[in-house]
C-alpha cells in the first residue's frame, strides 16, 4: 500500500509540473515578442552610446590637432624670424621651404574643419590619415630646423 500511494504521489507532481510548465503558443508568440523589442532597445541605447562616444572622440581629436596646428605654426614664425638674419640667396631658399610647410599646415587645418563624420570607420581611416600627415609635417618642421638653422 505504502508503493502505491508513493507512486501515486510522483506521478501527481509529475503531472503537476509538466502542466504548470506548459504555455500556449500565444504565450510563447508574447514571450518572444517582448525579448526582440528589448533587444531592440537594447541596441537602439548602445547605438545612442557609440554615437556619443564616436562624437566625443572627434572632438577630443580637433582640440589636440588644433593645438599641434597652432604649434606649428609657431615654429613656421619662429624660424621666418631666424631666417631674416641669414644672407640674401639663402634666405629665398628658407623662405620657399618654409612656405611650402606653411601651406601643408594650412591644408591640415582646412581637412579637419571640413571633415564631417557620418559613420565610424570613415572617422578611423580619416584620424589615421591625418595623423600621420601631422607626423609627417611635424618631422618636416624639425628636419627644417636642424638642417637648416643650426
Amino acid at each position: 500500500m505504502k508503493k502505491t500511494i508513493f507512486t501515486l504521489a510522483i506521478a501527481i507532481i509529475m503531472a503537476s509540473t509538466v502542466l504548470t510548465n506548459c504555455k500556449s503558443p500565444e504565450k510563447k508568440i508574447e514571450d518572444a515578442q517582448n525579448n526582440v523589442q528589448d533587444a531592440n532597445a537594447k541596441v537602439d541605447e548602445a547605438n545612442q552610446e557609440l554615437s556619443q562616444a564616436i562624437k566625443d572622440s572627434i572632438q577630443q581629436f580637433r582640440k589636440e590637432s588644433e593645438e599641434k596646428i597652432t604649434a606649428h605654426e609657431k615654429s613656421i614664425a619662429d624660424f621666418k624670424a631666424r631666417i631674416a638674419n641669414e644672407k640674401k640667396e639663402d634666405q629665398a631658399k628658407y623662405e620657399k621651404k618654409l612656405a611650402e610647410l606653411e601651406q601643408k599646415n594650412s591644408d591640415m587645418k582646412k581637412k579637419l574643419d571640413d571633415f564631417k563624420a557620418d559613420r565610424k570607420e570613415n572617422w578611423e581611416m580619416f584620424k589615421a590619415d591625418f595623423n600621420k600627415n601631422m607626423n609627417d609635417l611635424g618631422t618636416s618642421l624639425k628636419d627644417f630646423k636642424y638642417k637648416n638653422l643650426r
